[in-house]
């Protein structure tokens, strides 16, 4: 429940009917029914290829589905309506019947150029169908699908296209192999690439980009900039060309590259950052557990709406001039810094609250210039926000945004975890991540409330390990790397579930975080890092026997 963790508290005129009456609407001839020529219409290969999306919005789901296991998802943004393509060779002057089972606001099915249909928001999915016929020396249709600017994520399943395949049969020949690829350039971040085009017998429709066996994107040309990578590390990569047909060539010869070193010199983010809470727990002087222990960062607790997606401390107290910013100037005088934590498990939540992603990257840079900060942190909770789909992408979305918008500036999430890692939610979060290219810098995990777990070390470590897997599967990253973007968000003494984390067991979790070298160690909170055995979860101690701030001060030996 985490409630003492958490505990505080005209649709677009262009849709008129004129604009949306189905183009080239005529009386169709009946026409006979024909095998479907799509490639991978029900997404069960669990990749999008060959279908291609814009802004790299599109991924694959496995919830909510019509039919099989796997469905198709649309990140759309307020920029980007997500829309998902695929090429298909067809015969000239020929009737074909296009059909899908769609679910989301405003969902649209079409070929290109030609006719198309859409569905208002469906609450569950339903089926769209809509009729063309090529002209007279049309060998090849574009199909799309696509939801609508800032309405929210939509889902697409079992699509159809009948009607016979072009050439007068079936293409089975793929392209040849692209050859030539090199890196052309790179950043501490992307990596920009170039090659040689492939030949077909009908025509080249696509070229996707793996790093190992992960396709990170699909590009129509003959170059492609891989962006969300890490500095200081190794790529490699391959590019394998697609028909309209779906037949995919043999890879391309290989190219490594090294990413160059991030800002500051630095090869990687590490941070050691207790939550500190200025709204209960008696709040301690920051300066005092700051000489006390060592510890240099705190994460500042918590970032929320005051109404009009605008930012305060705990939607009442001000973004500046408050005790916040007191504790704030304390600890930067005395050689620290801070991290603010926007969201948490309850209260009115910015992520939620704001009714875009640029509302709210605009509202995260009232925070940023009020502060002149180095990183942010986003506490993704709750019904509201971590199992939202729609508003994981708005606040992924929000977060590229400033992160594009201010050179340098680390970006993290923080979510609910397994004993075995990330969750359905969490696993999305991460898939989101990856579509949107956000480049997040860390992924926390808050390892407790697993529901009485006893081995909260083991839990730990197995829950870390298990969010280390998934991220080398969804980025093509090696076990070093993925590490390097994990970051550890634990609680001291008794959870609101009553685990015991010991001061002992804190120093296992200390230690292997620094063996692994992940990127970020922290707990809540420093307004509980003192003794009170006996005296339960409360909110201004640890409800066990310690030192007065003794988790803060095993915190601080935290290196990465």
């Amino acid at each position: 429940m985490r409630q003492l963790r958490r505990s505080r508290h005209r649709f677009l005129a262009l849709l008129g009917t004129a604009a949306l009456a189905l183009a080239g609407a005529v009386a169709l001839p009946g026409m006979a029914q024909a095998a479907n020529i799509l490639t991978n219409p029900g997404f069960e290969t669990g990749s999008l290829s060959p279908w291609s999306c814009s802004g790299n919005l599109g991924s694959i789901v496995s919830s909510p589905v019509h039919g099989g296991s796997k469905a198709l998802a649309g990140a759309v943004s307020s920029s980007d309506n997500a829309q998902c393509t695929q090429t298909v060779s067809v015969q000239p002057n020929t009737t074909y019947s296009l059909k899908g089972w769609v679910r989301g606001s405003y969902v649209y099915l079409g070929v290109d150029g030609g006719a198309s249909t859409w569905t208002s928001s469906p609450s569950a999915y339903s089926q769209l169908s809509v009729s063309f016929t090529t002209g007279a020396s049309q060998t090849s249709a574009k199909i799309y699908v696509h939801g609508w600017y800032a309405q929210g994520t939509y889902y697409a399943d079992d699509i159809s296209l009948d009607g016979p395949g072009g050439g007068g049969g079936s293409d089975t020949q793929a392209p040849t192999a692209p050859t030539g690829l090199t890196s052309t350039g790179k950043t501490s971040s992307s990596v920009s690439l170039s090659w040689a085009a492939s030949s077909d017998n009908v025509g080249v429709t696509a070229y996707d980009i793996y790093s190992g066996s992960n396709q990170l994107l699909s590009v129509s040309g003959t170059s492609a900039t891989v962006s969300g990578l890490s500095a200081s590390t190794a790529y490699t990569f391959t590019v394998k060309a697609r028909d309209a047909a779906g037949n995919t060539s043999g890879a391309s010869n290989s190219v490594s590259v090294t990413t160059n070193a991030g800002g500051g010199g630095g090869t990687g983010f590490k941070q050691a950052a207790p939550y500190l809470y200025e709204g209960w727990g008696d709040p301690p002087n920051p300066t005092t557990v700051m000489n006390a222990t060592g510890v240099k960062w705190f994460t500042m607790a918590f970032v929320l709406d005051s109404g009009g997606c605008t930012p305060s401390w705990d939607s009442s107290r001000p973004l500046t001039g408050g005790v916040d910013q007191t504790a704030i100037n304390q600890i930067r005088s005395a050689g620290g810094d801070i991290v603010p934590s926007f969201g948490g498990w309850q209260g009115s939540k910015l992520g939620a609250n704001c009714s875009s992603a640029s509302a709210l990257a605009g509202a995260l840079q009232k925070v940023i210039d009020a502060y002149g900060l180095k990183a942010i942190d986003m506490d993704i909770e709750n019904t509201d926000e971590f199992e939202n789909e729609a508003v994981q992408a708005k606040i992924l979305t929000a977060l590229k945004t400033v992160k594009a918008n201010n050179p340098g500036l680390r970006t993290i999430v923080t979510f609910g975890t397994s004993t075995t890692g990330p969750t359905y939610y969490g696993n999305r979060l991460i898939e989101q991540a990856q579509s949107l290219n956000a480049n997040i810098d860390v992924f926390t995990i808050m390892p407790f409330d697993f529901g009485g777990g006893s081995d909260m070390y083991g839990n730990t470590v197995n829950a870390a390990e298990g969010l280390k897997t998934k991220l080398k599967s969804t980025f093509g990253w090696d076990d070093a790397t993925a590490y390097s973007h994990i970051g550890i968000s634990g609680m001291n003494g008794l959870s609101d579930q009553q685990e015991n984390t010991t001061p002992a067991i804190w120093t296992q979790i200390r230690d292997w975080s620094n063996t692994h070298h992940i990127a970020r160690l922290a707990y809540w909170s420093v307004n509980r890092d003192r003794s009170c055995p006996g005296g339960g979860v409360v909110s201004n101690c640890s409800g066990i026997s310690q030192s007065t701030w003794q988790f803060t001060s095993i915190t601080a030996g935290f290196t990465g």
